[in-house]
């Protein structure tokens, strides 16, 4: 099967959940004998020099990049205030990916396109204008939902009122989108009941991120610091909210419980404010060279997280590793994954203060917890498993010769 991927940001490093969920799905699809070929923007915000990429990023036949400035522009954002256009997915529409994407239809005959993430939806027409392939729009959360969580958390009022106001043109941008797709893929079946909650009609089936655990390997030692760990993209609003509602209202008292514990921050792009705080055992390690090696020195992995959407690839790669992840009810949304067993859930500062007193008392077995996260994303999220399943599935759909017609007509 011939696939072309779309992205909006270029899949690597693997420091993000984007970047994970989109290289480890076409990797398992190539090593299945599908022959993927990525066009993707290489953004301002996440430049990657793809000629230093490492020799193991070798799944795809063709690599193609179309550089694009993504920056939030002060005057552009003021012009969008009279415009019906949706902020948020305008600064992804680029001239030269359009023309790189017709020239690659019109000289090959892909199976499928698989866009990654709504911000591709503006070329759909391009697609079925220029190729017969199926048009899979692989949703990786319900982008305006994760706005409208922003929004309510957000205490400005000016600044309450803009992000409402562009959560509301995404959403509208979003649902008029909803049908364009050929195939919708949602990463987790809540988010697949959303979507046709919202009217989607076309064919859809949920299928998680997967990660390839070869690459998280178990590390159950007695060396392993029982102090805290926190690492996630600290340019995403909703990580950086979390974190610091946890300094502002948990760590404090939890440091007056614990004089000696730790709390261990790593993230792509911290900001210089969070760089520079001056907390007692708090350690800001700022970006790392490797994500798997820092989580893997902590017994706990803290994501108080209250906004966002889809499934947080943070918790499964902890979860992987064995560690005892304490999270929201909302970090866990997308992971079906059993409070007390797996993981730990805590929804306000008495329940995480708990949590993490509960594990280092021993009142919880972390081993046990760590090896029942670990055999759980061995059981569901195991990248190949669920790359089967969705090849499978493009096949049927080639194999149906009114797959272009909507489900809905079928």
């Amino acid at each position: 099967m011939k696939i072309l991927q779309l992205c909006k940001k270029f899949p690597f490093p693997l420091k993000d959940g984007e970047s994970i969920a989109v290289t480890y799905l076409s990797k398992a699809l190539h090593e299945l004998g599908c022959e993927i070929s990525l066009l993707s923007m290489n953004t301002t915000k996440h430049f990657v020099d793809i000629s230093r990429l490492p020799d193991d990023f070798n799944h795809y036949k063709e690599i193609h990049v179309t550089e694009l400035d993504n920056s939030v522009n002060a005057i552009d954002a003021f012009k969008n205030l009279f415009s019906s256009e949706s902020y948020h997915v305008s600064r992804f529409v680029c001239p030269d990916f359009k023309n790189k994407l017709i020239e690659l239809l019109k000289s090959n005959q892909y199976d499928v396109v698989q866009l990654e993430t709504l911000y591709l939806a503006p070329y759909i027409e391009v697609i079925k204008e220029h190729s017969d392939a199926i048009v899979a729009m692989r949703a990786h959360n319900v982008e305006f939902e994760i706005w409208e969580r922003i929004t309510t958390n957000t205490k400005f009022i000016l600044k309450k009122w803009y992000l409402k106001y562009l959560t509301n043109k995404l959403k509208r941008y979003e649902l008029d989108h909803l049908n364009m797709y050929d195939y919708l893929i949602a990463v987790s079946e809540r988010d697949l009941r959303k979507f046709k909650s919202l009217g989607y009609k076309n064919g859809a089936m949920s299928s998680p991120i997967g990660l390839d655990l070869r690459n998280y390997k178990n590390r159950f030692t007695t060396q392993i610091s029982d102090d805290l760990c926190f690492i996630g993209a600290l340019d995403w609003i909703p990580n950086m909210e979390g974190l610091t509602w946890f300094l502002d209202h948990v760590w404090p008292e939890l440091s007056k419980m614990y004089p000696e514990l730790k709390f261990h921050i790593a993230g792509r792009n911290t900001p210089e404010s969070l760089k520079n705080i001056n907390i007692k055992n708090v350690i800001v390690h700022g970006e790392v060279s490797d994500a798997v090696e820092f989580v893997s020195k902590y017994s706990m992995m803290i994501v108080p997280l209250f906004s966002g959407s889809g499934m947080r690839v943070k918790i499964l790669e902890g979860m992987a590793l064995g560690r005892v992840v304490i999270t929201t009810t909302l970090g866990k949304e997308g992971i079906s994954a059993e409070d007390g067993t797996h993981i730990l859930e805590a929804n306000n500062a008495a329940e995480f203060l708990y949590q993490i007193s509960s594990v280092l008392k021993g009142d919880r077995n972390k081993n046990a917890i760590g090896m029942a996260a670990r055999a759980f994303v061995e059981d569901h999220y195991d990248h190949n498993t669920i790359a089967i399943k969705l090849l499978n599935k493009y096949k049927s759909l080639k194999s149906n010769p009114n797959y272009k017609k909507p489900a809905h007509m079928l």
